[in-house]
């Protein structure tokens, strides 16, 4: 059943990534691939079945897809911020003047990805879209220049 899954979760990563190169793709198609891949681990790991891989693999597409669209630049610095100076555990909010879309971000203690040697911090960023609240969970490294740049 994990080789399914795994399959499935490959595949759909694949279907999302083949029309475009990573940098080239919208911000809605690489949330959805981000949220897929940790949708489908989340839910493999809760449900150790591949119902339940694929209900997160599924879940986490749409809520990256919404998360990922929805940020425009100036969000994308208030992001940058919170994963700068935000205090671990401690929310930080803001709405977009722009388009009155509400924010609020929660990151956590930062830490070194002994893999990349990178310093990463973990956040949980809450989007309210249309009145609606969309949660995901984003990991986001600093890269060479000292930016946040987002991993999932």
């Amino acid at each position: 059943m994990r080789l399914i899954a795994l399959t499935l979760v490959g595949a759909m990563l694949l279907l999302l990534t083949s029309c475009a190169e990573i940098d080239s793709m919208s911000k809605g198609a690489k949330g959805a691939a981000g949220g897929a891949a940790g949708g489908a681990l989340i839910g493999q790991a809760i449900g150790r079945s591949t119902e339940a891989t694929l209900i997160g693999m599924a879940v986490g597409t749409v809520l990256g897809y919404i998360v990922g669209n929805e940020m425009d630049k100036s969000d994308r610095q208030q992001l940058n911020h919170a994963y700068e100076t935000g205090p671990s555990g401690q929310p930080v909010a803001w709405v977009n003047p722009d388009s009155g879309k509400n924010y609020q971000v929660t990151p956590q203690p930062a830490y070194t990805n002994t893999s990349t040697n990178q310093t990463c911090r973990k956040a949980e960023i809450t989007a309210t879209v249309d009145g609606k609240p969309e949660t995901t969970q984003t990991t986001a490294c600093r890269n060479a220049e000292g930016q946040w740049v987002l991993n999932n």
